[in-house]
């Protein structure tokens, strides 16, 4: 499944070099083994954000290689990820406004509204991220809650997540917020802290494999 996702995050036409970030050594030589490039770095990592902003640093100070613009963050469990997504997403800093760039995909499942495993988001007229959870947002005063989907137009975050590299240090460095710790999403941090998050709107679905049942259930489908 890593070297999926490897395969197709190296067919993206923005990315100018792609590295596996683990502390997992079967990962590092499966890896290796396939002809990837991958790094190996700490075990103590809370989030695939610090994970990635090592290797970072480790290019940069080691290796001596001109710090990159932009770092994108591609979820090891995403091996059905479009390379054009990582398109879609890098192309949100020709803004040179954009701190950080993610996905989002209109929902068009009504138990996915309610599913606190599917992360919804609300943005503001320029797609800049307002606030993420795990809640149904926005609620709707005056409607059925049963009624919810048909009335509104709901949006579900795709983790896919692009940092300018200045950017990437420094959130790394902040202490965690309430609502971060409430609902369980990294992301509220940075709003708590006054950074913006721009969204991009993708008509892609996609499809995380977080344990076996996940695959089972596309192969039977298939």
């Amino acid at each position: 499944m890593i070297m999926r996702v490897y395969e197709q995050a190296s067919k993206s036409e923005s990315l100018n070099k792609v590295i596996v970030a683990t502390d997992d050594e079967r990962i590092y030589n499966h890896v290796l083994e396939c002809g990837g490039e991958v790094i190996m770095t700490s075990a103590n990592h809370v989030s695939g954000t610090s994970r990635i902003s090592e290797v970072a640093d480790e290019l940069s100070v080691y290796t001596r290689e001109k710090p990159f613009d932009v770092i994108v963050n591609i979820q090891g469990d995403e091996p059905f990820i479009d390379p054009s997504q990582i398109d879609l997403v890098v192309s949100l800093f020709h803004n040179n406004d954009v701190q950080i760039g993610t996905l989002i995909r209109k929902i068009s499942d009504n138990d996915d509204v309610s599913n606190p495993n599917v992360v919804k988001v609300v943005v503001d007229h320029t797609g800049k991220a307002l606030y993420f959870s795990r809640s149904p947002i926005p609620f709707l005063r005056e409607v059925p809650r049963d009624s919810w989907f048909s009335h509104h137009e709901y949006f579900r975050h795709i983790g896919l997540y692009a940092f300018r590299s200045e950017v990437l240090n420094a959130i790394v460095r902040l202490p965690a917020s309430g609502c971060e710790i409430a609902e369980s999403l990294e992301q509220l941090r940075w709003l708590h802290h006054g950074y913006s998050i721009h969204t991009a709107l993708t008509e892609i679905e996609t499809v995380g494999i977080d344990v076996p049942e996940d695959l089972l259930k596309l192969t039977n489908n298939a």
